[in-house]
C-alpha cells in the first residue's frame, strides 16, 4: 500500500531577502504558494511557512488516524476537529519545531470523555505524522468531547 506524496519548493535569494513558492505537486490543489523567512518570526497573511504546512498535516492526520482507532472500537464521529499551534523557536541556538500542540473536539456519540482521553492519547503517540515527528521535543494534545 506505499503511497508517495510529491510536494515541491522553490527558493531565490539569502534567507532574510529571499522568497519561494511551495507547491502541491500530487494533489495539485495548490501551487506556488509564496513562502518567505520573515513570515516564520511575523505572522503575515497569505504567506505560508513550513511549520503552518506541518500543522495542517499533522491536523489531518491526528482526524484521519482517530477514526481509524474510533472504528476499531466499532464507534463512528458525527465530527473530528482538529487544530495544531507549531512553535518555531531557536533552541540551543538552533531554529527548531519546537513543539506542536494538538487541539481537538470530537463529537462521538456514546464514548465517556475518560474513554475519548484515552483514545486521543493514543491516537497523538500513534498517527504516521506523530510517529514522523517524533523529534519535537513536545507534542501536547488537548481533547474534549462535544
Amino acid at each position: 500500500m506505499a503511497n508517495i506524496s510529491v510536494a515541491s519548493a522553490h527558493w531565490e535569494d539569502s534567507l532574510e531577502e529571499g522568497f519561494g513558492t511551495i507547491s502541491a505537486e500530487s494533489s495539485q490543489l495548490f501551487t506556488e504558494a509564496p513562502y518567505n523567512f520573515k513570515a516564520r518570526a511575523e505572522s503575515q497573511v497569505h504567506i505560508t511557512t513550513p511549520e503552518e504546512l506541518l500543522g495542517a498535516a499533522h491536523a489531518a492526520c491526528f482526524s484521519q488516524a482517530l477514526a481509524l482507532f474510533l472504528g476499531e472500537k466499532k464507534l463512528v464521529a458525527k465530527s473530528i476537529d482538529t487544530t495544531a499551534e507549531v512553535t518555531f523557536d531557536v533552541v540551543d541556538g538552533a531554529p527548531t519545531v519546537a513543539k506542536i500542540h494538538l487541539k481537538n473536539v470530537s463529537d462521538i456519540p456514546g464514548l465517556s470523555q475518560a474513554d475519548f482521553a484515552e483514545i486521543a492519547e493514543y491516537t497523538k503517540n500513534n498517527c504516521p505524522v506523530s510517529r514522523a515527528l517524533a523529534g519535537v521535543q513536545e507534542i501536547s494534545l488537548e481533547a474534549h468531547l462535544a
